[in-house]
């Protein structure tokens, strides 16, 4: 089997890229930049072209001869960078990525989505169904993406999104490493009464996930929600952490209010200079927008599960950010 994986040298594609290496296939690579794990997976046999989706040429020679394309590259949240970026990357590198995989007869597009198209859900648990209330431009693109998927479907390309909770495991230095930081400390600062809900997504899940969507009969043409078995408050996550690293945390609450006012007055100041903000309100969101799906859909059709729980996953991940010198 030939597989090509954008975005493939970051965290969640380099767990893709083993996982398909594993199972013998011949892995293509592109990204737009060496990732963390770029020399690894090279090493492994994968091989890694730099370069954007945006790069049409490109993305034709490289989708060419190939089974299955698995497309994750996407231009992700940044401060200051242009919309027409987001829009460049997600939705016309998309349709790159679609009408190539029609015009070389690939067996199966997966595209990565997210979660985030759902924006706050307001009735626990969301579905595929949930309204569709983006809450930022990179979100928007996204499912922008999606809707380029489908163009390009109609015409006979055999595809299927995948939209995953918040995604966390061992690679990744990012969102997760900073709660991981903060809890460590013992104390943990809480803004609002912390029972807001928050579904995360083990990569070794999600990654079981694409694997099924890339060969499920049901998957053409379908959309999945995949994340973690269950979703928890964010007390509940807090305190999964402090047990994963085996430190005690106590939750300090504080009121949102006025720490959203200073993500406002940040943003204010920086913004115009170019700065990047110390706090934004995307950021201060995560204290009080619900997070909460169901995955039956995927469960039904695709006969997914999500074999990795939490205190597993948190374990795990805690363990590499240890080996790695991240704590």
């Amino acid at each position: 089997m030939r597989a090509l994986v954008t975005g493939g040298t970051g965290f969640t594609g380099s767990h893709l890229v083993r996982r398909l290496l594993e199972r013998g296939a011949e892995v293509r690579v592109l990204d737009a930049a060496p990732g963390l794990f770029h020399e690894e997976l090279a090493r492994l046999g994968a091989a890694v072209s730099l370069g954007s989706v945006v790069d049409a040429a490109l993305v034709d020679r490289l989708v060419a001869g190939t089974d299955l394309v698995f497309h994750l590259a996407a231009a992700f949240r940044q401060i200051n960078l242009p919309k027409r970026e987001y829009w460049t990357v997600n939705v016309q590198g998309t349709r790159h990525v679609a009408e190539a995989c029609l015009r070389h007869g690939v067996r199966r597009l997966v595209y990565c989505s997210t979660q985030g198209v759902h924006g706050h859900i307001g009735e626990v648990p969301g579905h595929e169904g949930s309204p569709i209330t983006p809450a930022d431009y990179y979100q928007q693109t996204k499912y922008e993406g999606e809707q380029a998927v489908w163009e390009v479907a109609r015409q006979g390309l055999p595809a299927c999104v995948i939209r995953p909770m918040a995604i966390y495991g061992p690679g990744d230095p990012g969102r997760f490493l900073l709660l991981y930081r903060a809890v460590r400390r013992g104390r943990f600062l809480m803004f609002g009464d912390g029972e807001t809900f928050y579904h995360p997504c083990y990569i070794a899940n999600l990654v079981d996930a694409f694997e099924l969507a890339a060969e499920a009969p049901k998957a053409v043409g379908e959309t999945y929600l995949i994340g973690d078995a269950r979703y928890v408050s964010l007390n509940e996550l807090v305190r999964a952490v402090g047990e994963s690293l085996g430190a005690p945390v106590r939750i300090v609450r504080l009121p949102f209010r006025p720490l959203w006012l200073a993500a406002v007055l940040c943003e204010a100041v920086c913004l115009p200079l170019g700065i990047e903000p110390p706090l934004f309100r995307r950021r201060v969101d995560w204290f009080r927008q619900t997070r909460a799906f169901t995955i039956d859909k995927a469960r039904r059709e695709l006969g997914f599960t999500a074999r990795v729980g939490l205190a597993e996953g948190l374990r795990l991940t805690a363990a590499w950010y240890r080996a790695n010198g991240y704590l």
